[in-house]
């Protein structure tokens, strides 16, 4: 079995956060009563369904992603049916857009995937480069983390909600704990956020050794390199902060980066490919 260690980092990880929806739920329950339990259940499931379907429409829709015409790159839909018969999973729709800088990114799942391509990520990248950032979007698709990541986020949103109401409730019902209802929520879906983030990073490293196994860690370092220095050059980015954390590339900002990072430093990533 391939990357226990990282995947042991995630299961430990995605426990905590089933946890914090647990608390939440039972909290809930506290609230409304046991009866409330089916429409608590229930409700997460819809809610989270929802964030998916309108998540996956909106990426795409951010960056005006349009179809990858086959007769103009053949060689790319070639690598990508290999590459999707190679790791067992269908074809995923491909895509292409204009997002201002050279990157790449996965939504969707098994059976269902799109992979969308920056036209600059296109004109930067050799051939054999390309194939590496295909592969690691494909292992993004066939281990589902963009379902994950929804899931954490949905999880995130639901814990804040049963925050605010523990404070509406509980409080004199008023203006002023309307708004502080809206500060405890922004908290405490912060925090959760941290841990949902740490599963990105993870799985970053997870996709980069898939991808490695595939086509060999060179091709993708080489093309991180490049990704990173063509995004340090470029001045006018389409993409938002949802869709950076799909991204084989995202950026760092701020002094809390390490915390609220979607990604790992492109730096270890590119030492890991190449040891």
């Amino acid at each position: 079995m391939r990357h226990v260690g990282l995947k042991a980092r995630m299961a430990f990880v995605g426990s905590l956060l089933f946890g914090f929806y647990a608390v939440a739920a039972v909290v809930l329950m506290g609230l409304f009563g046991e009866s409330a339990l089916p429409l608590i259940l229930v409700g997460s499931v819809l809610f989270v369904g929802i964030q998916y379907k309108i998540g996956k429409w909106a990426a795409l829709r951010s960056v005006g992603a349009e179809d990858l015409p086959e007769d103009r790159f053949p060689q790319i839909h070639k690598q990508v049916e290999y590459l999707s018969t190679d790791m067992g999973i269908e074809k995923p729709r491909l895509m292409v857009a204009r997002m201002g800088v050279p990157n790449a990114f996965a939504v969707g799942r098994k059976g269902a995937g799109t992979v969308v391509v920056s036209e600059e990520l296109l004109q930067l990248l050799d051939a054999d480069e390309v194939e590496g950032v295909l592969a690691h979007e494909l292992a993004h698709i066939r281990n589902r983390d963009v379902v994950m990541m929804v899931l954490g986020q949905g999880i995130a949103s639901i814990v804040a909600i049963a925050a605010q109401w523990i404070v509406l409730l509980t409080g004199d019902n008023d203006l002023a704990d309307f708004f502080l209802a809206i500060v405890v929520g922004q908290i405490v879906q912060m925090i959760v956020m941290v841990f949902v983030l740490a599963i990105s990073r993870y799985r970053e490293y997870v996709a980069d050794s898939d991808a490695a196994a595939e086509v060999g860690g060179e091709p993708l370092a080489s093309a991180l390199e490049k990704i990173s220095r063509g995004s340090e050059r470029a001045q006018d980015s389409a993409i938002d902060e949802q869709v950076s954390a799909l991204c084989i590339f995202g950026e760092e900002r701020g002094l809390l980066a390490t915390l609220f990072a979607s990604h790992p430093p492109v730096e270890k990533r590119i030492e890991r490919l190449r040891n």
